[in-house]
């Protein structure tokens, strides 16, 4: 079941034309957003997100009225991933949240550093394309979480070609050590992630220290803890990083990313009330 150009479709299959940019190109863009969350105003924070994205790339915005229906439509699902074609055309489908979230938030996960090629020392740079939108592009993540996926790790993580740590394949990093919160900029070459600005928010409401810096190869083995969040998982903490000449170990039960953990799962953090309707 998913929803495509104004209407409900009960199948498996999408038909595309066979020169339709987002299928040659991934010309597409798209946010992902958990059901349980849309009345806080999460959703309108997405749709945000992806008129600013549409707007940028010179596209059509969609019928934005048809694009609510259809999450409507669809809101027996936990998950919704809403992607938006060129020329305006909405999809829209529904997914299960992980089965394992709950224990990788207890005790968090593995993750890898993900390289573009088969000597990890000599070549560490995989990064997506157009960082600063969520495209239909996502080859690269594809890869690094595949890379990740069968050495049974759960994450990777992207760097830029000086090895400095960008974001995972799925989310924005978080760091934590000496009563201060760490976040790589905007400016790396990172996705503005709709559940990273509002931990942002979070932290500065409760006035919580917070640094968005450069993670550099050296700089990371002295964090306490760290983390990744998007707006399905919420938070998930790191307990081990893969690094090509060893491994890093993080304390994944550290008190402030058991907070920052809880904080972010167990309440709404848009406070302003913009409900779909």
């Amino acid at each position: 079941m998913y929803w495509y150009c104004g209407r409900s479709i009960e199948s498996q299959t999408i038909e595309l034309d066979l020169n339709d940019p987002g299928l040659l190109y991934g010309a597409t863009v798209f946010t992902t957003v958990r059901t349980d969350k849309l009345s806080s105003g999460i959703y309108e924070l997405h749709c945000e997100r992806l008129r600013s994205s549409i707007s940028d790339l010179g596209w059509c915005q969609p019928d934005w009225k048809q694009v609510r229906s259809g999450v409507k439509y669809l809101m027996l699902f936990p998950v919704l991933r809403i992607t938006i074609f060129p020329d305006g055309r909405e999809l829209i489908t529904g997914r299960e949240l992980p089965p394992n979230l709950a224990t990788w938030q207890q005790q968090g996960v593995t993750v890898i550093i993900a390289v573009g090629g088969a000597d990890p020392v000599e070549n560490r740079q995989l990064t997506r394309t157009l960082p600063q939108h969520k495209t239909g592009n996502y080859l690269v993540p594809w890869l690094a979480l595949q890379q990740a996926r069968n050495s049974n790790i759960q994450e990777a993580i992207l760097t830029n070609d000086r090895g400095d740590w960008l974001e995972t394949t799925t989310g924005n990093l978080w760091g934590y050590r000496d009563g201060c919160w760490y976040t790589p900029p905007l400016s790396a070459g990172i996705l503005p992630g709709v559940m990273r600005s509002q931990i942002l928010e979070l932290l500065q409401q409760q006035d919580l220290k917070v640094l968005e810096i450069e993670w550099t190869q050296s700089w990371v083995k002295d964090l306490e803890a760290i983390g990744y969040s998007n707006s399905v998982i919420h938070l998930i903490p790191i307990h081990t990083a893969i690094v090509p000449m060893g491994k890093i170990e993080y304390t994944a039960q550290h008190p402030m990313m058991k907070w920052l953990v809880a904080s972010s799962s167990g309440t709404d953090l848009v406070t302003k009330d913009r409900a779909i309707g």
